[in-house]
């Protein structure tokens, strides 16, 4: 139900009344500047913990609109270098905000502005991760990664373990130098291409992060899941790993002193940071996820009135 919220103008417009200060919002999302992602970035960097930024834009329309987000992120990476944080954080960049889904030239002009991102983040020392969005869109993203790879190699990319078709992704993906999140996904799929029970999604989950820990390249295990933590870190040991030869990935807001447990117990963790005004598509999959904080949205809304 949440997922069709996520894609309704009206219930949009009662949503995005709510100031960006509202508890429920930040939680999730530091705010909708640069210069609140930055802080936020710094406060994760004390703690110990590695931090990805998301600069949130969806459903580009037309080819300014993707420019403005392109720019968003150059701005973005030059405050994070200033601020002496490019080792400590990279960007994840959803091919749609940059206009993959602008006709006829989508894909042309997204790979382009992808690159120009690319290009910032290598000259400041740091990386980007392609986001996954819907099924519709794998193909060329991933045919996007591999054209992006070859001048910036060390890009991420990300599975979504509920696809069926992750595992033989993983098995195409896990090789030396290849940074892959695995996720188990957040878009309302059809049973057509996506396992729809959770008991699925997890032993999916499992067989993808099997794959990828056997492998060469370097795991990003994403999830809040105590019992997929654990079961990352015992793969991560049956396979000879060492810490700061995979990650964990956690949302911001989400589990904050497990992150900080996890971090001081040695292992490497990065936080999935969200910023910008675009945050409602974002805010309501949360939700979905976690069907107990509904309880809490509501309430904020209505003290809101």
């Amino acid at each position: 139900m949440l997922l069709l919220l996520s894609r309704s103008p009206a219930v949009k417009g009662l949503v995005t009344r709510v100031p960006v200060s509202s508890a429920i919002v930040t939680r999730y999302v530091p705010g909708e500047a640069t210069e609140q992602a930055v802080a936020a970035t710094t406060e994760l960097a004390e703690d110990g913990l590695q931090v990805t930024l998301d600069f949130l834009g969806e459903d580009t329309l037309d080819e300014a609109q993707a420019e403005s987000t392109v720019q968003a992120y150059l701005e973005l990476l030059e405050a994070l270098g200033r601020a002496g944080l490019a080792r400590h954080a990279e960007v994840s960049v959803k091919l749609s905000a940059v206009g993959q889904a602008l006709p006829d030239v989508g894909t042309r002009l997204s790979t382009d502005n992808a690159r120009r991102i690319c290009a910032a983040a290598h000259q400041l020392g740091t990386t980007v991760t392609l986001d996954m969005e819907d099924h519709t869109t794998t193909d060329r993203t991933l045919a996007t990664l591999r054209e992006l790879r070859r001048d910036y190699p060390e890009t991420g990319a990300v599975l979504q373990a509920y696809l069926h078709r992750t595992e033989a992704d993983c098995r195409d993906l896990a090789h030396e130098g290849s940074r892959v999140r695995l996720c188990k996904g957040a878009y309302n799929e059809p049973e057509t291409v996506a396992f729809t029970d959770r008991h699925e999604v997890d032993r999916s989950y499992v067989r993808c992060l099997k794959v990828l820990m056997a492998g060469s390249g370097y795991p990003m295990v994403a999830t809040h899941d105590p019992r997929m933590v654990k079961i990352a870190s015992a793969l991560a040991t049956r396979n000879g790993r060492m810490p700061g030869t995979y990650e964990f990935q956690m949302l911001y807001g989400i589990r904050a002193e497990e992150q900080k447990r996890l971090a001081r117990a040695g292992e490497q963790v990065r936080v999935y940071l969200p910023y910008g005004d675009e945050w409602y598509g974002y805010l309501m999959r949360r939700l979905a996820e976690r069907p107990a904080n509904v309880t809490f949205f509501l309430r904020s809304l209505v003290s809101q009135k």
